[in-house]
């Protein structure tokens, strides 16, 4: 894979794991009785702790691994295996219970730290958006690929920036029933992802343990 080949892998690795048009639905539901300022205040907040979240883990994810006597392919088995449940959840336009229930939906819309719990976390970068940015930093081949995974983490959290904000008028024109045609798209894609990463990890550990 060459190194624009990596940054597309990368950039839509991620981009599927957050999807910003997927958590738009949650994001309104929470912020529905706020003032547009108020609003765009709290979605500025929230997108910037789950990015500075994101590369945090992206930095010191191996780092971790290390500490736990962690194999990167054995993260990626078992993230694999969590993508795919978020995957299946996704195609049947259920909000994954990984990243929020209704429940939680429900008893967060009286609290006035939304921001942080559950939006930031665990709804943009929960277990899955941190599996994936861990593996692909372990995945990247020097200083510029890992370049590339940061700058993808950027993008990604600046096009969800650009869709909280926006929010409303998303919702207005695409619609509920373009975004759950949206979420199952996202789903589909975030299946095939898992399924990969399951398979590559496993592929690699058979080999290790046969060397």
């Amino acid at each position: 894979m060459d190194s624009f080949g990596f940054f597309i892998y990368a950039f839509i690795s991620i981009f599927v794991v957050v999807s910003p048009l997927s958590a738009v639905v949650s994001f309104i539901s929470l912020t529905n009785k706020m003032t547009f300022e108020d609003k765009n205040d709290l979605a500025k907040k929230a997108v910037t702790l789950a990015c500075v979240m994101a590369l945090f883990f992206a930095f010191t994810g191996n780092s971790i691994l290390h500490l736990f006597s962690i194999d990167v392919d054995s993260l990626r088995v078992a993230g694999g295996i969590l993508l795919f449940t978020i995957a299946f959840d996704m195609m049947h336009a259920r909000v994954s219970k990984e990243s929020i229930t209704e429940e939680e939906i429900t008893q967060s819309r009286e609290r006035e730290d939304i921001w942080i719990f559950p939006i930031a976390l665990p709804l943009l970068t929960g277990p899955g958006t941190i599996s994936a940015v861990i593996v692909l930093m372990g995945s990247a081949q020097g200083v510029d690929e890992k370049l590339m995974v940061v700058v993808s983490i950027l993008l990604t959290f600046a096009i969800c920036l650009f869709t909280f904000l926006f929010s409303r008028r998303i919702h207005k024109l695409i619609g509920y029933n373009g975004m759950l045609v949206f979420t199952r798209l996202m789903g589909l894609f975030l299946a095939a992802l898992a399924v990969d990463l399951f398979f590559t990890g496993a592929l690699n550990i058979y080999r290790a343990g046969m060397a």
